[in-house]
């Protein structure tokens, strides 16, 4: 099947990278066609080894969607309206034009909310009768208010494997901030000396350099490393031993790497992620000493969780999949 993936690519944020590429990694690996629509196809085709088309074309999108056999939209969190009203339209209207086009199409590994009541009627409306997939028991829950039912998959990345004969150094610690999330980054410096004070060696991580670079390189970290490359990114943290993260990828890409990590929520999707892998979750405001001792202790998630999240992310592509072929 030639499969059209809707998302948030081609814009240099890492984790969204990470996404696109262990999508059209999977759908490759199963046989299928990945075309990526992107803010950047030339990147994202070389990133992904795959077809990628403008996102805001609109006669390209139509002539994608009517190539297509299936449409994907997801992963990521794209229908909620916190950041913008914009956005919920875009990847909703998608939805909307597949089906008068007649293209099959399905909600993939998303995480659904924050919604206002006119985004969730305006959700519940364009997805009704599609497969849902979401990455998390907290979407599942919004879903159900919305009057939708839904199935628990998990997110892509967690697919993501490391460059072979990467070590985890128990000395090294990843801090990956995030550059809106102002109030995060006074306690996150404070973390940041009392590690290095106890002869760690601290990694400030940007996922996405335009908007985390500032941040990351204001923490006095070691090492700063600016990147949306996912898997320079999965590599940094497959060579660490504990992953302390605002930006959500982060957290996933360390589950994915099998790495201890402790999440500060400035979103539900952080929380949800935390919750379903047994991790610890804290505020963006948190009690550093407590976050400290769980570094220093290597305090993680559940490995059962997380091997049930990897497993429910492949099964996932196989539901869609035989959706899509029916």
């Amino acid at each position: 099947m030639r499969v059209l993936v809707s998302g948030y690519y081609g814009f240099a944020n890492g984790g969204d990278e990470a996404i696109a590429l262990s999508i059209s990694r999977e759908l490759r690996a199963r046989g299928h066609t990945p075309v990526l629509l992107s803010a950047d196809p030339a990147h994202t085709a070389a990133l992904c080894g795959c077809e990628a088309a403008p996102r805001m074309q609109p006669l390209a999108l139509a002539r994608e969607l009517r190539r297509a056999d299936l449409l994907l939209s997801g992963g990521g969190g794209l229908l909620q309206d916190k950041t913008s009203g914009r956005n919920l339209t875009y990847y909703l209207g998608l939805i909307r034009l597949a089906r008068l086009l007649g293209t099959p199409a399905a909600v993939f590994n998303q995480s659904i909310g924050p919604l206002s009541v006119r985004g969730g009627n305006r959700v519940a409306r364009a997805v009704r009768g599609l497969p849902l997939v979401v990455r998390d028991r907290g979407s599942l829950r919004t879903l159900e208010t919305l009057g939708l039912t839904g199935v628990l998959g998990g997110d892509p990345a967690l697919l993501l494997q490391p460059s072979p004969g990467l070590v985890g150094d128990p000395a090294s610690v990843v801090i990956a901030p995030r550059g809106d999330v102002a109030e995060s980054l006074p306690p996150l410096r404070e973390l940041v000396q009392a590690l290095q004070a106890g002869g760690h060696r601290v990694v400030a991580l940007a996922l996405m350099p335009a908007a985390d670079g500032e941040a990351a390189r204001s923490l006095g970290a070691d090492a700063v490393i600016e990147s949306a490359d996912p898997q320079l990114l999965l590599d940094t943290i497959a060579a660490s031993g504990y992953v302390v993260g605002v930006r959500l990828h982060a957290l996933i890409l360390a589950a994915a790497a099998g790495v201890p990590f402790a999440g500060l929520s400035y979103d539900p999707k952080v929380q949800g992620f935390c919750a379903d892998a047994g991790a610890p979750v804290h505020t963006t405001r948190p009690d550093v000493g407590l976050l400290l001792e769980q570094v220093q202790q290597g305090v993680g998630f559940d490995t059962e969780c997380v091997a049930e999240m990897k497993d429910r992310a492949r099964q996932s592509f196989d539901r869609v999949l035989a959706a899509g072929q029916e």
